[in-house]
């Protein structure tokens, strides 16, 4: 139902709902500014999505909330826009990432600590073998070992423990969190990076049957799983190479867009246009958020798929493993996150009755995945309730959100979230759509189209959902 609007609010709906009719698709624009690309993350969306409803709908200096902030890019474009950011998630590597790109760093400690790194684990590497089989020894318990051992290499674990020994080396937290990342970027690619798999965007990454290191020698390869369908290669690069790379160029792009800590302290000059403002970023649970009552001017957000259709800590795990984590405490994190499949320890919400029958029509082809569905439209109310507790009245909450289709059917997510929203007392005036550029977004699947993938046929279009708080209750 329309609420009855003063002319300053209805002014603010009707330039909501011009810029969800607008262009949203950013397909031919440069996403890689600022720091934006210093890691892979899937799924993540363009930049220029946050800054076009940051700059019409807010001004500098007021709040810009993501709760589920992924790899941080709305966090990074409010900051780069003078607005105070807050980011939030419960992925470990979300929160390191998001961290990376907007805390200050001094280029040249950064570029003097690189070489140091570089030059010190490579002589690691060539002579002192027998430290670093003893440091590998020590990092791991058994589960997490394993897992090790079947995705990298010998030599790349040689490698990347004498990377991570040179990095936890450095006292300043924002150097050796920007390294952290640096070493995660080049495990976490598309290709798999250093690593023995391939495509960890996809919801199940494969492991390469024939690989050569970094010298063009075949490497040993443990064949007693080996699949007799698939015959995958790969050459695996040096990744102190890789690691070399990666750093200049994410300083060079942080440079360039005025990210270093020089640039930075010029930058908070109580006369400098677009102030900038050091975000606020946290672990913490989109469903029980850590801030006061109507406290935000703006959250833009994007959910994780229902049912793990992206399954970010299959992915993310193998860099966590290099950052002191073990893989039971992952699988133990991974059953929290928004539209997981366990069902153990998850209570549901009352639904309201579209969104029922729509679960309901899912329980006839398959009851269990029926309560799948239902565990993540219960976590999307709860996350909702909060998004409308926090956010200020006559403000907006932008959600992102991709189209899905559960044992063939179309669970309508964008219809359900609205009329979810609606219960809790926000306005939706309009659902803007955006058609996936799925090749340059780290999706897993391509723009070759296979509709007889189940998995392909979820992913080519997004919806923008402008949930409005009316300005009276």
């Amino acid at each position: 139902m329309t609420p009855s609007l003063d002319l300053e609010n209805q002014v603010y709906i009707d330039r909501l709902c011009r810029l969800l009719e607008e262009d949203l698709d950013f397909h031919d624009q440069d996403s890689g500014y600022a720091s934006h690309n210093i890691h892979s993350f899937p799924a993540k969306f363009p930049p220029q999505l946050p800054r076009k409803f940051i700059q019409a709908l807010t001004l500098p200096g007021e709040t810009v909330l993501d709760p589920m902030m992924g790899s941080g890019t709305t966090v990074l474009e409010a900051f780069l826009l003078g607005r105070r950011g807050i980011g939030f998630d419960i992925d470990p590597l979300a929160v390191m990432l998001a961290k990376a790109k907007v805390s200050p760093i001094s280029h040249h400690d950064a570029v003097i600590w690189s070489r140091e790194i570089i030059s010190n684990a490579r002589e690691s590497f060539f002579s002192q073998k027998r430290v670093l089989y003893n440091e590998i020894d020590r990092m791991w318990d058994e589960e997490t070992r394993e897992f090790v051992d079947y995705w990298f290499s010998r030599e790349v674990q040689l490698a990347l423990t004498a990377l991570v020994v040179e990095i936890n080396r450095i006292n300043d937290e924002n150097l050796r969190n920007f390294f952290n990342v640096i070493l995660s970027s080049i495990i976490i690619t598309k290709s798999g990076g250093v690593s023995l798999a391939l495509d960890l965007a996809h919801t199940r990454p494969h492991r390469v049957d024939r690989a050569i290191d970094w010298n063009g020698c075949p490497l040993e390869m443990d064949t007693s799983k080996r699949s007799e369908r698939r015959k995958l290669s790969k050459k695996i690069r040096s990744p102190f190479e890789e690691f070399e790379k990666k750093c200049m160029q994410s300083l060079k792009n942080m440079s360039e867009n005025g990210l270093n800590s020089d640039q930075l302290s010029m930058r908070c000059l109580p006369n400098w246009e677009n102030a900038r403002m050091q975000p606020d970023i946290s672990m913490c649970n989109a469903k029980s958020l850590l801030l006061n009552d109507e406290c935000v001017d703006i959250i833009i957000t994007s959910p994780p798929y229902a049912s793990h259709a992206i399954d970010y800590m299959r992915a993310h795990k193998f860099s966590l493993v290099w950052l002191g984590y073990a893989i039971r405490e992952l699988s133990e994190r991974r059953k929290r996150y928004i539209g997981g499949d366990a069902l153990e320890g998850h209570g549901f919400e009352s639904l309201p009755g579209y969104t029922s029958s729509i679960i309901d029509s899912l329980a006839r082809r398959d009851p269990r995945k029926s309560l799948v569905l239902r565990r993540y439209y219960s976590e999307m109310k709860a996350i909702l309730r909060e998004m409308f507790r926090v956010l200020k009245k006559g403000r907006v909450a932008i959600v992102v959100v991709g189209e899905s289709k559960l044992r063939g059917q179309d669970v309508e997510i964008d219809v359900c979230l609205s009329e979810i929203g609606e219960s809790l007392g926000f306005f939706v005036p309009r659902i803007g759509v955006r058609r996936l550029d799925r090749n340059r977004r780290m999706m897993p699947v391509g723009n070759q189209v296979d509709m007889k993938s189940q998995i392909q046929r979820r992913m080519h279009k997004e919806f923008v959902i402008g949930f409005y708080k009316p300005p009276i209750d």
